[in-house]
């Protein structure tokens, strides 16, 4: 059910945010957006794994730094991860893993980093309700001798988790959008959802010029599903006994 018309990129990056976040609005169209929606609740059951903030799928494989066990994505996600490699943002690559995950409203996820197990590009198609993704500065502590994990869960690999008032700026996604991270929105930026049932739109909003909401404007979330689309360089065609040596 994709589109393949090429996009041009440049239009879509945005200029108040650091280098380098691109964000299209309508990458999906509600045909599109729906269909997808409707592909996520018909997954079999034993797909999702309940958090204690939200739930979430995992498809392509469970990335690991020993290498991801790769399995074919379905079909569904498929078409929009070979749709998102046109765009050119992975260089020659096909994404290969995507997480889902379903927030209900005044869900969230701690401030993150993707980490070193993909490839440092991640894409985000949003479906359902719109959401405020926060940016903060990465903390990284100069004597800190282990990294903690960089699982498809998005834990953080911060040592001192930053508040409400570190926020740097914020990007607002609406439904059936995609989001555009690399460069140092990649690497110096941490991204969190921030727990709360409505959010209010201001100047801090760096995508505030091309979204369809004025500066005090208060929207209500509902429920949110996000595609996460990454790719997982280290692969392995062979099972991995976790845990084992």
């Amino acid at each position: 059910m994709a589109t393949t018309q090429a996009l041009d990129l440049s239009k879509y990056k945005v200029k108040d945010a650091p280098d380098t976040a691109y964000y299209i609005p309508y990458f999906v169209t509600n045909e599109e957006g729906k269909y997808l929606w409707d592909q996520v609740y018909g997954a079999p059951k034993p797909k999702w794994t309940q958090l204690s903030n939200r739930r979430l799928q995992n498809w392509g494989g469970l990335p690991h730094p020993k290498g991801m066990v790769a399995e074919n994505l379905p079909k569904w996600l498929d078409v929009y991860s070979r749709k998102i490699a046109g765009l050119g943002v992975f260089d020659d690559k096909v994404p290969n893993h995507v997480l889902v995950n379903e927030y209900q409203a005044g869900q969230g996820i701690m401030p993150h980093e993707d980490g070193p197990l993909f490839y440092p590009v991640v894409t985000t198609i949003s479906l359902g309700t719109h959401t405020l993704l926060d940016f903060y500065h990465h903390r990284r502590d100069s004597d800190q001798t282990s990294s903690l994990q960089q699982q498809s869960n998005h834990t953080t690999s911060t040592t001192q988790m930053p508040g409400d008032g570190d926020i740097k700026f914020s990007l607002l996604l609406e439904p059936n959008s995609l989001l555009i991270l690399k460069d140092s929105m990649y690497t110096s930026y941490l991204h969190g959802i921030t727990e709360r049932k409505e959010d209010t739109v201001s100047d801090q909003v760096a995508n505030l010029p091309v979204i369809s909401y004025q500066d005090g404007d208060k929207l209500e979330r509902t429920c949110r599903i996000s595609l996460t689309i990454r790719y997982v360089p280290k692969t392995l065609k062979i099972q991995l006994k976790l845990g084992k040596r």
